[in-house]
């Protein structure tokens, strides 16, 4: 096995890989770009609506992403990466207090 890489195992990571090509590349995109409606995520991955959807389930299913309605329009959801478990996302992480 010259020449390959081995990746470390987590329950994330082993997730994403029993996921369908689709769904690896909807939440590479993610990962990329960032927040998305699912539109975004046709024009950007070039791929059918019907398969990112199916991509979206899926990745939902395995609580790899998280959506939420789109303020912009409440027709719409927007989708994002879910941060990795033990991780906290609030405003105490992004800036430092200043005193």
């Amino acid at each position: 096995m010259v020449g390959q890489t081995t990746v470390p195992s987590s329950p994330e990571l082993s997730s994403l890989r029993a996921l369908p090509p689709s769904a690896k590349l909807v939440a590479k995109t993610l990962e990329y770009e960032g927040r998305l409606t699912q539109a975004e995520l046709v024009e950007s991955t070039r791929l059918p609506d019907r398969t990112v959807r199916y991509a979206l389930r899926k990745l939902e299913d395995q609580d790899v992403v998280t959506s939420r309605i789109s303020f912009a329009d409440a027709r719409q959801r927007v989708y994002s990466l879910r941060p990795p478990r033990g991780t906290r996302r609030g405003p105490a992480q992004s800036t430092p207090r200043n005193q």
